[in-house]
């Protein structure tokens, strides 16, 4: 298989490939300050200023620490293996729901797939992509696409059943049954897997420096193989920072406590609106200025 189908492995490897460049290339490039405000923006409008003023200070610890470009580094994989993750497992997990024999198969696969060590995934890896990152983000993908499967499966079976003989009653098909009630209903299971499948990618990332994954993980092996506390702490604080991060990001996209149309209403577009209103004239300021 390695010797007669290295093209088709490798053909496989561009779309992480690609991926991966973009997300590295923007994360490494774009200034700290510009990203630590974009967490707080995310963090303000999802939560609210204790939980930006928390990943504020995380994140500049990340700083004063001196491992900003590797976690850069780990970010940019645990994100391309998420993106990956649910571009599988979310589809897969909805199908599964509609055909109880796909679900069938599909349930001892990820029972192994959730059973076998971590390590045992980098050796055929290894043998049919190499090393690097990329074979990194597809050994992350891997292991960490099961939660998510397992999960978007069980929250949209988990949907009242009186729910679908509602809108089946009203006429919806089989799409606006998925769109505009099992999904929503079933968001919080779906985001609860979100979290577990970043939290595995990231332990993943760690494990999958032994192939050459660059990053933190990178720095804790080289600490452990050099004996140099420093070298492995300084990287293990940095992954413990940014597991904070992804964990209560993702936590606050499960709350539902704003509807899509009011996630900005108490944050810049508030505060913009609010200035404008300063300088229009009232109702009654109009009329008269048209009397006029």
């Amino acid at each position: 298989m390695v010797d007669n189908y290295r093209p088709f492995f490798q053909t496989i490897k561009a779309p992480f490939d690609s991926v991966l460049q973009s997300l590295t290339h923007f994360m490494t490039s774009a200034s700290p300050t510009l990203i630590i405000a974009a967490v707080i923006l995310l963090a303000w409008q999802l939560s609210s200023w204790r939980l930006a003023a928390a990943l504020a200070a995380v994140l500049i610890f990340v700083g004063f620490i001196g491992v900003w470009p590797e976690t850069m580094i780990t970010l940019s994989i645990v994100l391309t293996a998420l993106i990956f993750s649910l571009t599988i497992g979310i589809p897969l997990g909805i199908l599964s729901t509609r055909s109880q024999l796909l679900y069938a198969v599909l349930r001892p696969i990820l029972d192994g797939m959730q059973t076998i060590p971590a390590f045992v995934y980098l050796v055929p890896i290894v043998m049919l992509f190499g090393i690097g990152n990329v074979p990194g983000v597809i050994v992350t993908v891997i292991f960490a696409v099961a939660p998510v499967i397992r999960l978007t499966y069980l929250g949209i079976r988990q949907v009242p059943e009186e729910v679908n003989e509602a809108m089946r009653a009203f006429g919806a098909t089989d799409r606006q049954l998925l769109w505009k009630a099992q999904l929503p209903l079933a968001l919080p299971t779906i985001m609860a897997g979100v979290n577990q499948t970043l939290m595995m990618s990231l332990s993943m990332v760690v494990v999958a420096s032994m192939i050459a994954v660059g990053g933190l993980g990178q720095m804790v092996l080289r600490g452990i193989g050099r004996l140099d506390v420093g070298l492995a702490s300084s990287g293990g604080l940095g992954i413990v920072a940014l597991a904070i991060v992804l964990d209560r990001i993702t936590q606050a996209l499960a709350q539902p406590r704003k509807r899509p149309g009011e996630i900005w209403a108490h944050g810049p577009a508030a505060a913009i609106g609010s200035a404008m209103r300063l300088f229009r004239p009232s109702p009654s300021q109009r009329l008269q200025a048209g009397s006029e």
